[in-house]
């Protein structure tokens, strides 16, 4: 079946305190988009490559990817005002049957064991949305109360968010709302369900500079 993975790195990444976006900062002398884009052309040789950009580093963008050996299995194109209509965007370019990966592109130390377990599930199940049990005590707040939570029923999301196609591309026709914060919460909204599938707690998100730290400590491990 055919693969896409709509990389999402549309943001600017302030948090980074840098002056340009994090998705071109350098991780062991390589950007972590060309990591998260490696890892995924490395998980299936028929992967194709969607990488969604703020349009002022399109360039940047085209000329990293020039670059790279697989270019012919990337496109680029321009991210929107939120991650829904980034995630839009890149949707547009696909119009096969096909498993569509979700993920941020910052999260760069995703494995390509991860990525193939989401591909075997959504084969089954219609979806896989990578999570990892909390580890922190957790609170509900409600006003100036609050109440513990059982972390053991509570789960962090991650991404790569993979969904057969059929279900992601009609769901994201829908008009957008505050509430959808990923993928997921799309698909739930148009009335689909959809099924978690186990995480990776290395797959972090890196967005701040102590990300970057982490991140290095966790690649010079493996």
């Amino acid at each position: 079946m055919k693969k896409f993975a709509v990389i999402v790195a549309g943001g600017s990444g302030l948090r980074m305190g840098a002056t340009s976006p994090k998705q071109f900062l350098l991780l062991k002398g390589k950007p972590l988009l060309r990591h998260t884009i490696d890892a995924f052309l490395d998980a299936y040789n028929d992967m194709q490559v969607i990488v969604v950009l703020p349009k002022d580093y399109l360039e940047f963008g085209n000329t990293m990817i020039d670059e790279m050996i697989d270019k012919n299995r990337i496109q680029i194109t321009t991210g929107g005002a939120t991650r829904f209509h980034s995630v839009q965007n890149g949707l547009k370019l696909i119009n096969e049957t096909s498993i569509i990966f979700v993920h941020d592109g910052v999260r760069s130390l995703v494995s390509q064991t991860l990525i193939q377990q989401c591909f075997e599930q959504t084969v089954e199940k219609g979806s896989a949305i990578p999570a990892v049990t909390a580890t922190d005590s957790i609170r509900l707040v409600n006003g100036e109360e609050s109440s513990v939570a059982n972390r053991n029923n509570i789960r962090i999301i991650q991404t790569p968010q993979t969904f057969k196609s059929d279900i992601l591309l009609p769901a994201f026709n829908q008009e957008y709302e505050e509430k959808f914060t990923d993928e997921a919460t799309v698909v739930e909204a148009f009335g689909t369900k959809i099924f978690l599938c186990e995480g990776d707690y290395n797959n972090i998100k890196i967005t701040r500079p102590i990300d970057l730290l982490l991140a290095e400590n966790i690649l010079n491990q493996l």
